[in-house]
């Protein structure tokens, strides 16, 4: 378990609903080119986590995982598009740099599923969201902030969860 800095934010999730919560607050937050990296297990609430994010970002559309055809794309009333990209399948960074993350980065938010995997081509700042399979309903999510824009947005994301 990493030792949390005051660029961290531990959240441990009771349910699937909280979970989509929590995505809802952070999803208010984000705006244009910024990237939100998930990394965690196949069940441990990544879906579930953007759903959340979709929905309290604005996105006109369901969220689906987007495993077989690598990106999803939201939009949104404003003319953004959320993109909702799963690295799973990726066979390594190289795939990932054609699909032209800076091209989706311009047009809207990010979310990228499994980002440990292609890392190498993520922005150096981002959100990394580190979530842990607890038992059936709950989960342990770990938010951190790279970089200082990352971080004064972790602070209003901490804010709007514990209020202050």
């Amino acid at each position: 378990m990493p030792i949390l800095d005051s660029h961290s934010l531990e959240i441990i999730s009771r349910s699937t609903e909280q979970t989509r919560r929590v995505g809802m607050r952070l999803g208010a937050l984000l705006q244009l080119g910024d990237m939100v990296a998930l990394v965690g297990d196949l069940g441990s609430g990544k879906t579930t986590l953007v759903q959340g994010i979709a929905a309290g970002w604005g996105s006109l559309d369901p969220v689906s995982s987007p495993t077989f055809v690598i990106v999803n794309v939201y939009r949104h009333t404003s003319g953004l598009r959320l993109f909702h990209l799963d690295a799973y399948r990726l066979n390594g960074s190289a795939e990932a740099l054609d699909l032209d993350l800076e091209s989706m980065l311009d047009q809207g938010p990010m979310i990228v599923e499994w980002a440990e995997r292609v890392q190498s081509v993520l922005p150096e700042q981002g959100l990394w969201v580190q979530l842990n399979y607890i038992d059936e309903a709950q989960r342990d999510l770990i938010f951190s902030g790279r970089g200082y824009y990352y971080q004064n947005l972790l602070s209003h994301f901490r804010k709007l969860i514990y209020g202050g």
